[in-house]
Order: C-alpha cells, then sequence, then structure tokens
C-alpha cells in the first residue's frame, strides 16, 4: 500500500493504468462519490506493492530512487529490461512500494452511536478490537441510563469484537460536573452507581468498562482517583477490564476543568488502557485550524509517556473535520463534516486540496452563494502520519471518535500499519 498524491491531468482511467489497479478498486478503497472527477492535492490509499512511473528529463535511477526511498539496487532488480546508464525521457520505470511486513499488534477501539447505520457498522468493524456503543448515562443519585445498544453488542462479538460498557457523566444531553460531584459526594450513590455498572456488565455480557468522565470538578479529583482506584480493583477482581478517556494534556498541573482532575499517573495505574482525546484543537467554535495538529499531539503524548505506560495508551483519532465561513468570526459556528463529504466539496468546487506540514492536514477553500469557506479535515496523507505516533511512542493502539461515519481508508492504513488484536 502506498499514498498517492493526485496531480493536475489525473484521471481514475489514468492511474488504473499506471498502478494496474482497475478504477473501480481505487474508487472503492477511497470510497470516492466522484470517480470522474479528482481535486488537484486530493490523497488516494493504492492498494498496491508498486507503481509504475514516467521518466522526465534528466532523471536517473539513482535519482528515481532517491525521490521514492527506494533502495538503487531493489530499483534496479525490479526494472531488469531497462539500461540504466541509457535512460530515455518517457521511459516506464516500475517502482516497488515497501510494504510494512513486519506489523506489530496495536489495540484499536471504536466509539460509537446507537444509531450507526449498518454500512458505517460493517465498514469498521473488522478492524476492531473493542467497540464502546456511546453511552450510559447517569443521575444525580448514581443510577444509569441505558443507550440501545444491545445490537451493537451482539454485532461486535459475532464480528470478534469485545464491547465495552462507555460510562459518561452526561445528564440532561451534556456533560454535568454537578451531578458526578454529588455521587461523588454520597457513599450510597457511588456505590449505587458501581452496582449498576456490574449488573450491565454481567446483565449485557460486555467485556469491561470504558470510564469517559469529563468536566470533573478540580475539587474532585482527590475522592475521583480513589473512585477509580476502587472500581478498578472490583473491575479487575471479577475479570474485566477497565479503560478509561482522558483530555490531551501537556503537563500535570494544567489548568481548566477539562484537565485538572485527569490525573494521568493514577489514570494509568489504575485503567488496562487510556484512550487520549487528542483532537479538538479546531472545534466548532474555534478560529479555523487543524482538528488535530501533530506537533500539539506529539507533545501531549510526551507528557503523556512519562506518567502512563506506554502500552496502556491508545491515540485518539478523529473522524471528522470543520467547515468554517470566512472571514471568520469569533462565535460563529463551524459546521462538523466526514472526510468523504470535505472531498466531495473540494471536487464539486474545483477547488485544489493543500497540505499544511506542520500540522499534518489537508484544507482547502470554496465559495457558495458569494461566501468563502475554508475546511480543515484528514485524508490518507494524514491519517498515515499521525498512526505513526503509535510506533514513534511505542503506543498500544489508537481509538476513533467516532466511527458513525464510514471512512474507508482509516481501516486500510491502520491494517497495513498494525496487525490489529482481535478477541
Amino acid at each position: 500500500m502506498f499514498i498517492y498524491t493526485v496531480q493536475q491531468g489525473d484521471t481514475l482511467t489514468s492511474l488504473s493504468r499506471r498502478f494496474g489497479l482497475p478504477a473501480n478498486r481505487i474508487a472503492a478503497d477511497n470510497a470516492l462519490r466522484y470517480p470522474n472527477s479528482l481535486a488537484v492535492g486530493q490523497s488516494l490509499v493504492i492498494m498496491s506493492d508498486s507503481m509504475r512511473y514516467v521518466l522526465q528529463e534528466g532523471q536517473t535511477l539513482y535519482s528515481v530512487a532517491q525521490e521514492f526511498g527506494v533502495p538503487l539496487q531493489t530499483l534496479i532488480d525490479a526494472n531488469p529490461n531497462v539500461n540504466p546508464i541509457s535512460l530515455q525521457p518517457g521511459e516506464i520505470v516500475n517502482i516497488p512500494m515497501q510494504s510494512n511486513v513486519s506489523r506489530r499488534p496495536a489495540v484499536i477501539n471504536g466509539f460509537a452511536y446507537p444509531n450507526i447505520t449498518e454500512y458505517a457498522l460493517n465498514c469498521a468493524l473488522p478492524f476492531m478490537t473493542f467497540l464502546s456503543p456511546f453511552s450510559y448515562s447517569v443521575t444525580p443519585s448514581g443510577e444509569l441510563i441505558a443507550p440501545a445498544a444491545d445490537d451493537l453488542i451482539l454485532r461486535a462479538v459475532r464480528s470478534a469484537v469485545m464491547p465495552l460498557m462507555v460510562v459518561t457523566n452526561i445528564y440532561d444531553g451534556s456533560f454535568s460536573t454537578e451531578v458526578l460531584s454529588q455521587i461523588l459526594a454520597d457513599g450510597e450513590a457511588r456505590e449505587r452507581l458501581i452496582s449498576s455498572i456490574f449488573y450491565e456488565l454481567d446483565e449485557k455480557g460486555y467485556y469491561g468498562l470504558n470510564l469517559d468522565m469529563e468536566y470533573i470538578s478540580p475539587d474532585d479529583r482527590e475522592v475521583y482517583n480513589a473512585f477509580l482506584t476502587e472500581i478498578s480493583r472490583r473491575l479487575h477482581d471479577a475479570g474485566y477490564i477497565l479503560v478509561t478517556a482522558v483530555a490531551p494534556k501537556y503537563r500535570a498541573d494544567q489548568q481548566g476543568i477539562l484537565y485538572e482532575s485527569h490525573d494521568y499517573r493514577v489514570q494509568g495505574e489504575a485503567a488496562d488502557y487510556v484512550i487520549i482525546m487528542t483532537y479538538e484543537w479546531g472545534y466548532t467554535y474555534s478560529a479555523p485550524m487543524s482538528v488535530q495538529p501533530i506537533e500539539e499531539v506529539r507533545k501531549v503524548l510526551s507528557y503523556a509517556v512519562s506518567e502512563i505506560p506506554s502500552e496502556k495508551i491508545l491515540l485518539g483519532m478523529p473522524n471528522y473535520g470543520y467547515d468554517w465561513t470566512l472571514p471568520y468570526t469569533r462565535g460563529t459556528a463551524a459546521q462538523s463534516l466526514g472526510f468523504i463529504t470535505a472531498t466531495d466539496l473540494a471536487v464539486q468546487n474545483g477547488s485544489e486540496i493543500l497540505y499544511d506540514e506542520k500540522t499534518q492536514t489537508p484544507y482547502f477553500y470554496y465559495t457558495e452563494g458569494g461566501t468563502r469557506h475554508v475546511v480543515w479535515f484528514d485524508d490518507p496523507r494524514s491519517i498515515d502520519a499521525k498512526l505513526r505516533l503509535v510506533d514513534e511512542f511505542d503506543l498500544a493502539g489508537a481509538s476513533w471518535w467516532t466511527i458513525n461515519r464510514c471512512y474507508v481508508p482509516n481501516w486500510l492504513i491502520a491494517q497495513n500499519q498494525f496487525e490489529i488484536v482481535k478477541l
């Protein structure tokens, strides 16, 4: 597998000839809804182990080997009918692309809302270790409100995927600092919550608990740590695993209600896996920017591995981008959109897709009804770059928020880089 960036004049037919793959295979692997039109700068997953390259004036096999990162002797061996000392412009050279033959095991989690379509679920399940239906919510007395996720549990197990019970402090539709504080302050409510969790684990057939508590009051830091330690002990005694989700922190004393009560060291001791939600730098009410700038993610991971064993960390991966109207006005909302929709917008508007090397993120501009827009999203290049952080920091794997939108390159790239751990 390799990733190709569309150039001016490329068509699906010409790429099919160039890479020796059926056009419909390239279209399917990249979820192309408009296969007869490609955007300049669009990146494509090419599920092939070689590519055909047309030599330009002045090029040598050595310069081609340097350009594509292929050993010169490998290139010579792959082209026995090419005379390396008398190359001609227009001559075709076969370039073998290195495959990741020694893939390391990796854990892959995907959050899913219960309204996920069958198509999107089928798209992702073959590549999942864990499926985390979102979510059980809580009441101030410590009772649980269950999602309609029974079918997801059954479908997960049938696909050799381990379903996890997701519990959040969502109350009345949003994360509630106050409700969690009430539960943590009331011994009976805490015990009721834990008992309810164990009842659901046993009754529904979950393999463990995925605890996603957010906006925890800084005053509750220590009591929440104690709660985590206690529920971890009881889960492990009963044969269940504990997964937690935490905000992306740069340092232990980072201020803000999102961060202060997420104690990385305690989370790393209590949990089997810790999902670091490394996204939402660009968000609904932010100025236009990358949702997941790689240099910021790298800073978070550098701190995280100093507090949490790296083999417990799952890298958070966003499955969405944002469309901002320009000029940006503070307080105006961007529109969330999937990667396929983003690419379609570029194609339909004749926009060139640009790539920001610093953040490793694609973006483009378009105009609709006289209003200019900018879209930041992810594509095969950026997904590949960010998943390589799993190896760079020796992490356990990755976790997607959410899998409700099917984007095939997510899974082809993950499968190319890792041997995905299954049930």
